[in-house]
């Protein structure tokens, strides 16, 4: 892998925790000579993880909407900054620059931006590696959603082990590395009437 999107929060959360495993996560990228693709955020955990592939002396490229440009949350320091002009438009570039994604602790936009990038790995439109880095058990309750979905019929046993899950940045990269794709059809059976 070349680069890595990475989906994570613009606020830092409540526990130190989270933004150092994001700094840790963005050295261990930049030692792998892997480029960060991310929302182009100074804030937050982006910021965090942007800030540490730079001073590690990695690449990043950023992808922000001109109005977030305008509320002065881009981030100055990074080697390239890519302006849109929708939200839409950043999350297909940033599909398009890179070769796997990493979900961190979030809200509500890095779980769109990191859910719809999965489905369309489940659909077929990429085979790109996805994972979730597991800060403290941030996403515990989402996983077992995912797996309760699955029990449900929901999701297929085949899609929901896709996703790579790790709580070590390290061991994510590694497993992200070693991903082999294979595509499952969607619909693997027949609807019944």
């Amino acid at each position: 892998m070349k680069s890595i999107g990475v989906f994570c929060g613009s606020n830092h959360g409540n526990s130190d925790l989270y933004g150092e495993l994001a700094a840790s996560l963005g050295r261990a990228m930049a030692e792998r000579q892997i480029a960060l693709v991310y929302g182009g955020g100074k804030v937050g955990l982006m910021g965090a993880i942007a800030d540490a592939v730079v001073a590690a002396g990695g690449d990043v490229v950023g992808v922000m909407p001109q109005a977030l440009i305008d509320k002065e949350i881009g981030h100055p320091g990074i080697g390239e900054l890519i302006v849109t002009t929708t939200m839409h438009e950043r999350k297909a570039i940033m599909a398009d620059r890179a070769d796997g994604f990493i979900a961190l602790p979030g809200g509500f936009g890095t779980l769109d931006e990191f859910c719809e990038i999965l489905t369309w790995a489940q659909l077929g439109y990429h085979s790109k590696p996805c994972g979730i880095l597991d800060i403290d058990g941030f996403f515990t309750d989402l996983l077992a959603f995912f797996d309760h979905a699955t029990s449900r019929g929901f999701i297929q046993p085949q899609h929901r082990q896709m996703l790579i899950e790790s709580s070590n940045p390290v061991d994510l990269l590694d497993r992200m590395s070693d991903f082999q794709p294979s595509f499952t059809p969607k619909w693997v059976t027949t609807p019944q009437p």
